[in-house]
């Protein structure tokens, strides 16, 4: 595709990837306010290069001359209207270039598009960098962005450019040492970027705390040397962000502004932070943390390829970009920074994995994470409310595999329940206050919507006895809740599983005189249920299925096939109301013998039911719809 001819490398067009047009289409035509964080974006990619060589040539000395000053340089060219952002880091070779700048390979990138299309970030470009795509937001204010790069240890440089109009072309370059420019021409109605003070306003703002010097050549006028009472006018180099390692100052020296200015710069997000903590840790372990808690879920937390944990630095060199060795997976939302004074400069992710400095470091954030989350739970309930609603999901997953710290991170978790209104919070603490006299079990019910909750029949036994049940609407609920176990002393049990008796002899009592009844029912519906028994949780219903204590939950068991899991069948119990008229009746007519065929009917009618209450459908709906208008029939001609 590129000819060798006298070794140079013809200026060869590439296509991009779909995903990249309909991101640059959006980018182009539909992302209108805050703009300006494309500097931001593109001044956080070069620092991410200087770190990467910084960190690279640690083992790779030939890698960077002795006593090179990192830095990244703005150089406006007001003639040609052009903005440079230019590095001397790592730098890229041609392979590089074109699969860095002409692919994503996000596995959220869709459900990202999906939501530009809907306008739901229109207001918020800055959503494009937690996607690590923020090199695109160059095209907001450019009409055609190049890109000179050459890779440290190489002696070859390559030119990318594009016009955002379906391709882009490569080529050879020339570039005196490592590192990378990208060239903005301007449009025509963003010329105010080559405006040095505007330049100036945006670093301050979004990149302040970038650890290498941001320069750019200011023109100043200062006195003339010969002739005091003349203006001369000088160019000179001023470095345009503080520099500042806010995370090594202490915390009655930084501002609320300054932790929001940090926030931003670590996460992308342009909301200020729920919850900031800011420690320094000193023993057997040296190391200062700035962890910041969000007010919201990163757009892309749930796709595989989101990138957990804080920055690493070691004695001010940065490590990691994220080091998910930091903060269990149930925190993968924290952000921030980590110091350490005690890991080496060389310190590989295989080594980290076993050491146990980061096994004290982890101790300590999540501890503090989850003070500063009970403390937000406790003083600020609104704000916690909006907090769980966003990552309360993620956070549960420690219940589940933080077996140490579960009943803690159980106490943080927000749920309805039967004696809430809909839309109100309680949690498991406010629960046990309310535990009525002799109630010994946590009881609770998974489903999709509070109003099929209120609605089941599981219910109606617990309503009878007064007993609250909480209500958890989250798929993963089931899998927690079985999890925890117990809290503080009492069992949590499931409403929908195992054998639920909150009636005691007068269920018994019923119970024998169904005998014949049951094991005709059992008989019929061999190999579609394990049993059949009396139900204690049922007063106006006359059958409902449930699971095995243990067993899966329904609505987990139908999320899981819908996603391709393979699923072994669950068997489950058919539970049959000793009181209702119905069964009554079905006993009535067993008891007097003859007109099986007709109770058999009765029999997968009652299953059917079953089946529809929790939220399934019947096994043959053809054969339950004729049953049921043959019965409607028979009643209307009565």
């Amino acid at each position: 595709m590129h000819d060798e001819v006298s070794g140079l490398m013809k200026k060869e067009s590439i296509e991009f990837k779909a995903e990249v047009n309909e991101l640059l289409s959006l980018v182009i035509h539909s992302l209108y306010t805050n703009k300006e964080i494309f500097l931001r974006e593109l001044i956080s990619n070069a620092s991410d290069a200087i770190d990467k060589l910084k960190y690279e040539s640690l083992t790779d000395k030939a890698l960077t001359e002795e006593g090179t000053e990192f830095r990244i340089k703005l150089a406006v060219d007001a003639k040609a209207g052009t903005l440079a952002i230019s590095d001397n880091g790592i730098g890229m070779s041609r392979e590089d270039v074109v699969r860095e700048l002409g692919t994503i390979a996000h596995s959220g990138t869709r459900e990202f598009l999906a939501a530009l299309v809907k306008g739901e970030a229109a207001g918020h470009p800055e959503l494009i960098g937690q996607f690590g795509v923020g090199f695109y937001s160059a095209f907001m204010v450019a009409d055609r962005v190049a890109v000179v790069s050459k890779m440290a240890g190489s002696d070859e440089a390559v030119r990318w450019e594009s016009s955002a109009g379906g391709s882009f072309t490569v080529e050879e370059a020339e570039r005196e040492g490592h590192g990378t420019d990208v060239v903005l021409f301007l449009k025509q109605e963003e010329k105010d970027h080559l405006s040095q003070w505007r330049l100036k306003e945006i670093v301050t703002k979004y990149s302040d705390f970038i650890e290498h010097a941001v320069v750019m050549d200011v023109e100043r006028e200062v006195e003339d040397k010969d002739d005091p009472s003349k203006k001369t006018t000088v160019t000179e180099e001023e470095t345009l962000n503080s520099r500042k390692a806010i995370w090594l100052k202490r915390p009655a020296e930084v501002t609320d502004e300054e932790y929001k200015k940090f926030y931003s710069h670590v996460s992308h997000d342009f909301m200020p932070p729920a919850e900031t903590t800011h420690f320094k840790a000193e023993g057997t372990s040296e190391f200062t943390a700035l962890v910041f808690i969000p007010e919201r879920a990163p757009v892309n937390i749930l796709y595989k390829d989101f990138k957990p944990g804080p920055m690493l630095y070691v004695r001010r060199v940065q490590i990691m970009q994220n080091c998910e060795d930091l903060v269990p997976p149930y925190l993968r939302f924290v952000k921030g920074v980590v110091d350490s004074s005690d890991l080496p400069l060389n310190v590989s992710r295989e080594m980290l994995q076993n050491n146990p400095s980061v096994e004290v470091i982890r101790k300590n954030i999540t501890k503090k994470v989850l003070d500063a989350l009970k403390r937000m739970k406790d003083n600020r309930t609104e704000q916690y409310e909006n907090f769980h609603g966003q990552l309360g999901r993620v956070l549960k997953e420690g219940i589940h595999y933080d077996f140490a710290r579960k009943e803690e991170i159980a106490s943080l978790a927000l749920m309805e329940a039967t004696s809430t209104e809909p839309g109100k919070f309680t949690d498991l603490d406010a629960y046990l206050e309310r535990m009525k006299p002799g109630q010994e079990e946590i009881y609770y019910i998974t489903s999709t919507s509070r109003t099929e909750a209120d609605a089941s029949p599981y219910l109606e036994s617990f309503r009878a006895k007064g007993y609250e049940v909480l209500i958890m609407l989250d798929e993963v609920d089931d899998i927690i809740m079985s999890s925890l176990g117990e809290f503080k002393g009492k069992k949590v049990r499931s409403a929908t599983k195992g054998d639920i008796s909150l009636d005691g002899e007068e269920k018994d009592k019923k119970a024998e005189e169904l005998g014949g009844l049951m094991g005709f029912i059992k008989e019929e519906l061999k190999g579609k249920v394990k049993d059949v028994r009396p139900s204690g949780r049922l007063t106006d219903s006359p059958c409902c299925l449930v699971a095995q204590e243990g067993g899966l939950d329904h609505n987990l068991e139908a999320m899981m096939r819908a996603m391709g899991q393979e699923m072994p069948p669950q068997e489950r119990i058919l539970e049959v109301n000793p009181t209702h008229p119905l069964v009554q009746a079905m006993d009535a007519r067993h008891k007097a013998g003859g007109a099986e065929d007709e109770l058999r009917e009765y029999v997968s009618l009652l299953y059917g039911q079953a089946r529809l209450l929790m939220g399934d459908r019947p096994e043959d709906p053809a054969a339950f719809a004729k049953s049921l208008n043959k019965l409607m029939v028979k009643d209307a001609e009565k």
